[in-house]
This record gives C-alpha cells, sequence and structure tokens, in this order.
C-alpha cells in the first residue's frame, strides 16, 4: 500500500468502522515496515494469528518502554523532528523519531479546534518551565505553534516570570484566554498570587516534575480552582511517544480525537481487553504515528466509559514518573 497517499484520510475518519479499516491498514504497513514492531508481534503472534487480526482491539499494543531503547521508526525514512521525554536523573529517556513534522502539527491544530476552539481566537499564555528549559519537548513544540497563530500580541511563554503572566492576565479581561501549564507552576502561581482568573482556561499538563510532592489530580484541581476563581480545570493527556492528545474540560474526563482510540488492558495478562469501568492498563491507538507505531501499550492506569471518554487513575507502580500527565492517586 502507499501509505503517503492514504494520509490525507487520516483526519476524516467519523465512524468506528471507518477507524477500524484505517488502523488495520496502518498495523500491517507498520508490521512490514517497522522492524522493531515486527519482531514484536512475531514473538507474541503466530502467522495465522497475525493474518487473521479484524479489528484493532485485536492488535498487538507495543510496550512503551522501547522507545527509550530503540528506534521506533518504519525504514526508508529520516526524522524531521526527534522528540524526548524529560526523564529524571535515574531514568533514559524516551526518543520519538517523527518521520513527517507535518503529521504533528495536523493532528494538534485538528485536536485543538475540536476541544477548544481556532487558536487564532485565543490569547495563549505558556507556563511550562520544566518543558522549556530542555531540548526535544513535543508539548513546547505544539505550545509554540499555536502561539504562533494567535493573533494577540502577549502570546507567549512565561517560564517561571509570574509577575509579568499576573500583569498580562489582569490586562485580558475581555480576550479568549488559555493558561496552559505544568502542575507545579500553576499551583506556585497560585499560592503566591491567587490571581482572578475567572473567565480563563486554565489546562494542567504534567506533574509536579520533582519539584514538589506529586498529589492526586483531583486535589489539584480543587486548590486551582479555589484559587483561581474558576469552576473546572482543564487537562492535555499527551506523551512523547505520541503524535496526538486528548483533553479533558473537566472533572479529569479526557476525549479522544476520532483518530485517536484507548483501549483498557488487564494488568495480569496484556493480551485481555477489559470492559468499560473496570481499571487497568491503558493502551494507545494513535493513528497519526504513521511512521513509528500506532499502538502503545502505556504504564498508565485508568478506565474507558460507555462514551469512549477514559480516566486516568495512576500508574504502574515500577514505572518512571513521565512528563506529560499527573499520574499518582
Amino acid at each position: 500500500m502507499n501509505m503517503a497517499e492514504q494520509i490525507h484520510q487520516l483526519f476524516q475518519i467519523e465512524s468506528d468502522t471507518e477507524f477500524n479499516a484505517f488502523a488495520l491498514k496502518i498495523f500491517y504497513y507498520q508490521y512490514t515496515n517497522n522492524v522493531v514492531y515486527n519482531q514484536y508481534v512475531n514473538y507474541h503472534l503466530k502467522s495465522a494469528e497475525i493474518n487473521s487480526i479484524g479489528h484493532y482491539s485485536q492488535i498487538p499494543f507495543l510496550p512503551i518502554e522501547f522507545f527509550k531503547t530503540h528506534d521506533v521508526m518504519c525504514k526508508g525514512h529520516d526524522a524531521d523532528q526527534t522528540f524526548t521525554s524529560s526523564g529524571t536523573t535515574s531514568t533514559s529517556t524516551s526518543r520519538h523519531l517523527v518521520a513527517d513534522i507535518n503529521l504533528y502539527e495536523s493532528s494538534f491544530y485538528k485536536n485543538f479546534e475540536l476541544f477548544i476552539g481556532h487558536p487564532e481566537d485565543f490569547l495563549i499564555l505558556a507556563l511550562l518551565p520544566s518543558y522549556h528549559e530542555r531540548e526535544g519537548s513535543s508539548l513546547v513544540y505544539m505550545a509554540n505553534k499555536l502561539i504562533e497563530r494567535s493573533k494577540y500580541k502577549s502570546s507567549g511563554f512565561y517560564l517561571d516570570n509570574y509577575t509579568d503572566l499576573v500583569k498580562t492576565l489582569n490586562r485580558a479581561v475581555k480576550q479568549q484566554t488559555i493558561l496552559l501549564g505544568v502542575s507545579f507552576a500553576l499551583l506556585e502561581l497560585a499560592e503566591k498570587y491567587e490571581p482572578d482568573l475567572s473567565g480563563t482556561i486554565i489546562m494542567e499538563t504534567g506533574g509536579m516534575k520533582g519539584r514538589r510532592k506529586e498529589m492526586v489530580r483531583d486535589g489539584l484541581h480543587r486548590i486551582l480552582c479555589s484559587k483561581f476563581n474558576v469552576e473546572q480545570i482543564y487537562s492535555e493527556y499527551g506523551m512523547t511517544e505520541l503524535l496526538s492528545q486528548a483533553y479533558s474540560t473537566g472533572k479529569g474526563i479526557f476525549n479522544t480525537p476520532p483518530w485517536m482510540k484507548i483501549l483498557i488492558r488487564d494488568t495480569n495478562d496484556p493480551k485481555t481487553i477489559l470492559t468499560n469501568q473496570q481499571t487497568g492498563g491503558i493502551n494507545v491507538i494513535d493513528l497519526a504515528n504513521v511512521y513509528s507505531c500506532s499502538f502503545i501499550a502505556t504504564q498508565d492506569l485508568g478506565k474507558l466509559n460507555s462514551d469512549g471518554s477514559f480516566e486516568v487513575q495512576g500508574r504502574f507502580d515500577t514505572s518512571d514518573i513521565r512528563g506529560c500527565n499527573l499520574l499518582v492517586t
């Protein structure tokens, strides 16, 4: 198959049937062209089982740890961009080799418009000190591109310059405003200044990055709602190994775009997919990961709701603290 000719269909998916058809095309493409994924699938399934796969729930999910030890990329492609995870001093970092950066940009632009609105209509303020201080952050790349589309000159990164940020927020009374921040920085802003941000979309992403003790998401959101005088805290669920994100507009309930799905696996039997409302490991299908791997078994714990939304409830005990989500319950 000529995948390049079919990519334009990716963001036009409208039904589960269309999603399944596209997922199967990508699976067989990646099984054929991605050496790492090919070896993983062959180790776990026989040829007859591989050839009989007819639904995305039957597709093997590659453990996310492979992005730390291997170049997960389809042959015949070079990396336009390499994204890396933040990691810690005691852990290795993940590397996502992105063959077509336009796929990433198309994914986050369309996704943002789907759940939030057109970026040009918003004053976009990014409070991402721990991400901006290093190279290779996919979150900083996305935030920067969204900021570039904003029509407001005050949009930008504020790192830990809380005083200037508060001044900008105070001047933005009549503008649609989004404050995207890593959790510890939002908490510091709330505690030091307690600005009245009613009418502002507060979107948290990431945990405490070793700066503060990790918190349960509900507890963090209650503090931020009280200090900022807002009813809900939005959240972004993304990671280095994905080119798409899920968004929550409140209460920790995340939704995915049509080209992304969440499945929940049994923690004791990874091949078993659980039914709704059962807690297990989060598997992600991100069809935008065309040239790496679209089928990833994360180390996050969560549950799926009947409408396709999901909740993140924690992490496996042996997993590392990751950068792009609040994961301690």
